[in-house]
């Protein structure tokens, strides 16, 4: 990213907590996922992906880098976020490209299945899976998440990523690719995440065990783990300002990552770029050792 001593800092970030979903129009500023820097070469040309939570934040990023390089795009997202949704679907069809709306819920095996089904009547064909959509809410104490809370964190996290592969695996095939969205604190832990971060812990060993079973079939199966990122995840898990600068504090960087800092990393893994890249955890996290 040739500009990326001109993000902002955490101090400059002054979005307050929303209820879940949180939606990125309402934040202040907005987090910035337009790749207006990103110089694009045609690396998935005539490709077609589909993007879970894909309206906002890392999903919108990663929608708006993938139809930059020439794919068409499905993204999934909740009824809610619909406001959001057609922001991303109008940044991404400034390239020339498609962006098929899905409002779904990911924690239904079914709707999954009708999302896959969907994007590919609509386009003929499935290349690259984007496993994004999670559910996060901060509880200081164990004791204070609830079975609700809990159900729907692991609904959400887990279950989601293992049915969208499921219902999309019938239409992939050699050099295509899985790239799930893991998190730093799936390897570190953090004690008011306790619950996301299990999540995201069973994503990575999920990431790592698939890429051994689709190895024959040449499919690719990778996560990418990113540190604390401005995105609506975090007013909509009950995070303000003091919580995004405590954060930022733990990266060597001193700042949350932007949404499009970390787009380029899921381009690599779905692009020929990342042909004998498999079963990794890529870690884009500011320094967040």
């Amino acid at each position: 990213m040739e500009q990326q001593e001109n993000y902002p800092q955490a101090d400059a970030l002054k979005s307050e907590v929303q209820e879940f979903p949180a939606i990125q129009a309402k934040m202040t500023p907005e987090p910035i996922s337009e790749l207006t820097n990103y110089s694009a070469a045609g690396k998935l040309a005539d490709k077609v992906a589909i993007i879970t939570g894909g309206d906002s934040g890392i999903g919108r990023a990663v929608a708006v880098a993938f139809a930059k390089e020439g794919a068409n795009v499905a993204i999934v997202y909740l009824d809610a976020e619909e406001e959001d949704a057609q922001e991303t679907k109008r940044l991404a069809e400034q390239f020339g490209t498609k962006c098929l709306l899905l409002p779904s819920d990911v924690r239904s095996k079914e709707k999954c299945q009708q999302a896959v089904d969907q994007t590919v009547s609509e386009f003929g064909k499935l290349n690259i899976l984007v496993n994004n959509a999670a559910y996060q809410h901060i509880q200081k104490k164990i004791a204070d998440i609830t079975e609700e809370q809990l159900r729907r964190t692991f609904d959400t996290n887990i279950l989601g990523y293992f049915f969208m592969v499921q219902a999309a695996l019938p239409h992939l095939h050699e050099g295509d690719s899985i790239i799930n969205t893991g998190s730093i604190v799936g390897k570190k832990g953090e004690p008011q995440l306790v619950d996301y971060a299990s999540t995201k812990g069973a994503i990575h060993a999920f990431t790592m065990s698939l890429a051994n079973q689709l190895g024959e079939q040449k499919i690719r199966v990778n996560a990418v783990l990113p540190g604390p990122i401005y995105t609506p995840f975090l007013p909509g898990a009950g995070m303000g300002p003091e919580g995004v600068e405590k954060a930022a504090s733990k990266t060597t960087l001193q700042r949350p990552g932007q949404p499009e800092e970390l787009a380029p990393a899921y381009v690599l893994l779905a692009s020929t770029d990342g042909s004998y890249i498999t079963g990794s955890l890529l870690d884009v996290n500011g320094g967040n050792a």
